[in-house]
């Protein structure tokens, strides 16, 4: 069945090539288009293009098609287009021709912008709840080992010493940067495209801003066309917050592997999250830190993925934004693996707290040193000229007292500071108002 059907039959081929993997990625809006049609067909109630007797049959019957879908057994059946045609086909079914007058004063155009929001509203909600996650995780071990020491590199080569409250730490502050990324496209995501039709608007007088309330929107997408337009730009921005997160992910599951291997040996993975070899039985592999990597790098790839679809198109629709769906609504699921496993492993890693027992380690407190000199009154050049020489003759001897105050350092780093940044960004997405329209609409 198809909406727009006129009575003669499309090529088999052209119809395959045409569909692609549409049905199949339909599946994940399922439930945002029961949203998006109650919402609407409410909306129509108040303008009189549904009755009162209608509407709460209509709504019952898209109360019980939104159950299935939340137990998982939507399906979108043989010869049937898309997930906008099966849920009218199964309204008509349960109630006739009454089924038929949901899509009044909307097109697909709008139906399928207002399910990617709603589902891309949603996904975002998940990706933010597993970074927070991951975030009380790193900052949890800062805390407990923010005295131990360890190496600090520039250009692989040992620099100055740092510390595992460092280290853990730092990861933890890039998620609240990334964070406010995430609510950036949080925001642009929450503004509800439906009204806009075909991009164009439409003659019956509809009362977009109830549908904007209804469904928890914080705004619309005013202008029509714009509306329209922002299919692609909408998914492209949220690539790019995930991508800041996936940016993150993968240098920390980098130095993870680095770190783990026997030539550094600074951590230690728990066992039952390492894989061995066929043939070498000593292996103890970090293969799920290596596929966070892989994954991630993957990720930081979807912006531009995104882009080359839509770059060159004109304002209005284009089949073109169909492709857009199989590289971005699949994406989440890879974000919220690679989070989720990322954070019970750091749970799990163990420290090691001699590193720096080890002479070759010996030169990093050379600048510790050269500014115990230039406080002592020598100027800084000749300290620092000295402290070098001596190394270079073997003379060096280090002080591996470390005192470092200031903020963000070894002694201070300002882990409180970094959590309630975490917790002010948090605040701002307001889910609430959501979690209050979802209730109100899908309530009996």
């Amino acid at each position: 069945m198809k909406l727009w059907s006129k009575g003669f039959e499309i090529n088999k081929e052209i119809e395959r090539f045409t569909v692609g993997r549409d049905r199949e990625m339909d599946l994940y809006l399922a439930k945002y288009d029961v949203l998006g049609s109650m919402a609407h067909i409410t909306m129509l109630n108040s303008i009189g293009l549904i009755s009162d007797d209608e509407l709460p049959q209509l709504l019952r019957e898209l109360r019980a098609i939104y159950d299935v879908c939340e137990r998982g057994e939507f399906v979108i059946e043989d010869d049937i287009e898309d997930v906008h045609s099966q849920v009218e086909l199964m309204l008509t079914r349960a109630l006739g021709d009454m089924g038929k007058k949901i899509h009044s004063g909307r097109s697909r155009n709008d139906q399928v912008l207002v399910d990617l929001k709603l589902f891309t509203r949603a996904a975002l909600r998940s990706i933010v709840e597993e970074t927070k996650s991951l975030f009380d995780e790193l900052l949890a071990k800062s805390e407990e080992y923010k005295d131990v020491l360890m190496p600090g590199y520039t250009h692989l080569q040992i620099a100055m010493p740092s510390s595992f409250g460092l280290w853990f730490g730092a990861y933890a502050e890039s998620l609240a940067d990334d964070m406010l990324f995430l609510q950036a496209a949080y925001r642009m995501t929450n503004r509800n495209p439906l009204g806009s039709a075909a991009g164009y608007g439409s003659s019956f007088p509809l009362n977009r801003q109830m549908t904007t309330d209804l469904l928890g929107f914080d705004t619309m997408d005013y202008n029509v066309v714009y509306a329209q337009m922002g299919r692609g730009k909408m998914e492209r921005n949220v690539a790019m917050a995930m991508a800041s997160v996936a940016g993150t992910v993968a240098k920390m599951a980098f130095d993870a592997c680095m770190f783990n291997s026997q030539n550094f040996s600074f951590v230690k993975l728990p066992k039952e999250c390492t894989t061995g070899s066929s043939i070498m039985p000593h292996k103890k592999n970090p293969d799920v830190f290596e596929l966070i990597r892989a994954k991630c790098n993957k990720l930081q790839g979807l912006p531009q993925q995104i882009t080359l679809i839509m770059n060159n198109l004109p304002c209005g629709y284009f089949r073109d934004l169909q492709i857009i769906k199989e590289v971005f609504l699949p994406a989440f699921e890879d974000m919220k693996d690679c989070l989720s496993m990322a954070a019970y492993i750091i749970n799990r890693m163990e420290v090691r707290t001699d590193i720096l027992d080890n002479p070759m380690y010996d030169a990093i407190f050379s600048v510790e040193e050269v500014n115990r000199l230039a406080a002592d009154g020598m100027p800084f050049r000749d300290a620092y000229r000295k402290v070098g020489l001596d190394i270079e003759a073997g003379n060096f001897t280090p002080d591996k007292d470390i005192h470092h105050t200031h903020e963000g350092s070894i002694g201070n780093l300002c882990n409180d500071r970094i959590q309630s940044l975490m917790e002010s960004i948090l605040k701002e997405f307001n889910f609430e108002r959501v979690d209050d329209a979802e209730k109100k609409l899908l309530a009996v």
